[in-house]
């Protein structure tokens, strides 16, 4: 595998694993593994699970089975995002953790200078960085989004409030963040109480174990699809969003207060219907980038309409 060499000194260079969960992301796992290794950081490894998927992603998926720091796995249909997220994250050896959907994007420094917070500051359980909203096609939508102003070294218990008090996911997906795998697995894992939150719950309760780090710099890209244009579904999103919430306050009074309660929910409402007229505009967008590139590209066109855009 060829990598950038890491301005970190070899002393400091410890073991990170990228976790990649793959489901039916035949169309897109080839780029987001390729901006894994494309990392300047070098000692990690990479591990990805296939979940059962009905199209070409185990068959790009052992493209990659001749590199000796990938590992390849299957898990068991049904479960949805927890069992395969679990299985991806159980299986790696790192100190440090990240897990990358199978259509997301790594920026080539983000694990560097992620790493590089740990090493400067030893109470740190969880550094996130700000990403891209990207369209199928690789064209950003909204620029450096996340983090709300918490840059820099925060308590975890001040963070997992702020995300509250924003009534969104200040953290991001996944592939922007890097945790302890110790962490992690202190808090049993991925938490899929509420679905929709399954990264967010999970950031909150390893936060509330020690110390955050923001990074304001965009450091991986969020691709969007026409499967996330639902009014059903931004309904159903914020639901779980308030539930969460009012069980976050019930059970760490100390973190959330009723007030910190009452703003997180009436902003996660307005966020929601926000985010619908968003939806339409942006669903509108990518339409008719797709319909242009169906005449220059007819068969990536056909290719693009038979994918499943769901996350196992």
């Amino acid at each position: 595998m060829h990598q950038k060499h890491s301005n970190l000194p070899e002393r400091s260079r410890p073991l990170v694993s990228v976790v990649v969960p793959a489901y039916n992301n035949a169309e897109y796992l080839e780029e987001t593994i390729e901006s894994v290794l494309a990392q300047t950081y070098e000692n990690l490894e990479i591990v990805i699970a296939d979940h059962s998927s009905t199209d070409r992603t185990l068959e790009i998926m052992n493209r990659y089975a001749g590199l000796s720091n990938v590992k390849l796995l299957s898990t068991e249909a049904g479960g949805g995002a927890l069992r395969n997220w679990n299985r991806v994250s159980q299986a790696a050896t790192g100190e440090y953790i990240k897990l990358v959907c199978g259509d997301d994007l790594l920026y080539p420094w983000i694990i560097e200078e992620q790493v590089s917070q740990f090493l400067a500051n030893p109470s740190v359980v969880l550094v996130a960085s700000s990403r891209d909203i990207v369209d199928a096609h690789n064209k950003p939508l909204v620029r450096n989004r996340g983090i709300a102003g918490m840059t820099g070294l925060h308590r975890g218990a001040a963070a997992a409030r702020k995300t509250v008090r924003e009534g969104t996911n200040i953290f991001g997906e996944p592939g922007c963040v890097l945790m302890r795998r110790a962490s992690l697995e202190a808090v049993g894992w991925w938490d899929s109480r509420f679905p929709y939150l399954i990264d967010e719950a999970t950031y909150i309760r390893v936060l509330l174990t020690g110390d955050f780090v923001g990074i304001k710099r965009s450091s991986a890209g969020f691709r969007v699809s026409d499967s996330q244009w639902s009014v059903r579904l931004a309904k159903q999103q914020v639901e779980q969003a308030t539930g969460f919430h009012r069980w976050l306050a019930t059970s760490r009074p100390d973190v959330v207060s009723s007030l910190d309660l009452r703003v997180g929910n009436a902003r996660a409402r307005l966020t929601s219907a926000q985010r619908r007229l968003a939806y339409v505009y942006l669903s509108r967008r990518m339409s008719r980038t797709n319909d242009r590139i169906a005449v220059m590209r007819p068969e990536r066109s056909s290719a693009s309409k038979q994918k499943d855009g769901s996350r196992s």
